[in-house]
């Protein structure tokens, strides 16, 4: 009878330990972003300087960037900073989601995960990459061509920060689906025999999707279609090497048994 009390105790603890855990583990990184903010913060003008170059260099003369409401430049350059911020304390972020979920991961798991995580914020910076240097430039070249001597191009630093982001983070979240895909099949809630049997939907759903968040001109919608149904397939190749976790369960207790 001791035993049945003890347990639910013991679980108790366990969970109040995990929260705690979980607890200072946010506090850390969240000061990690911190630092990160306010060691670029001095560098704000420079950083949104930069963002807005694809912009500037196709915008007409006389046309420059603007705000309209007094504290939009202020509170532009935080989310900026802030962003930067970020960036810059993922090494210790990542480090931090490393050490809270390690103890909760098969061996064979360890092994993997840590490269993976690495793979994964890899594609993700090179799905941003991808439209900074490449699809921002031939976007805004489209849409800026709709400015004429009657209607000046005159974006604001607001409506040009939310657009640019909406874009960055499409694409990289767009370049991780080659993790998502390993990630579902190692939880068995896909298969890779299921993954190829809908190909044609994901290449059509690719193309869909790219008109619906990138800006409607043909080029840019391609360059987003694209490497989402390419991405997928590396998903397919990638996740062909993947074991379900139900699968090495299964192993672990006929040897055990």
């Amino acid at each position: 009878m001791a035993k049945s009390v003890a347990e639910p105790a013991e679980q108790g603890d366990t969970l109040l330990g995990h929260l705690l855990e979980l607890k200072t583990r946010l506090i850390r990184a969240l000061a990690a972003v911190l630092v990160g903010f306010l060691a670029a913060y001095p560098f704000k003008e420079r950083i949104f300087e930069y963002m807005i170059r694809p912009m500037n260099e196709v915008l007409p003369e006389g046309s420059s960037f603007i705000f309209t409401n007094p504290a939009e430049a202020f509170f532009t350059y935080l989310k900026v900073t802030l962003l930067v911020g970020f960036l810059l304390a993922i090494p210790v972020v990542l480090y931090q989601f490393w050490a809270f979920v390690t103890p909760g991961l098969y061996r064979s798991e360890r092994k993997v995960f840590f490269p993976t995580l690495l793979l994964s914020i890899f594609l993700f910076f090179f799905g941003a990459a991808f439209s900074f240097y490449l699809v921002f430039p031939l976007a805004f070249q489209f849409l800026v061509g709709f400015a004429s001597e009657q209607i000046m191009a005159m974006p604001t630093m607001k409506e040009y920060l939310g657009f640019a982001l909406t874009l960055l983070l499409a694409f990289g979240f767009s370049f991780e689906i080659p993790v998502v895909c390993m990630a579902l099949v190692r939880l068995g809630m896909i298969t890779v025999e299921g993954m190829r049997a809908k190909r044609r939907y994901v290449f059509a759903g690719g193309f869909i999707l790219a008109a619906l968040i990138t800006p409607p001109d043909v080029i840019s919608q391609l360059l987003l279609g694209f490497p989402v149904w390419l991405l997928y397939e590396l998903g397919i190749i990638l996740s062909a090497r993947i074991k379900p976790r139900s699968e090495e369960e299964a192993e672990t207790a006929e040897e055990e048994s």
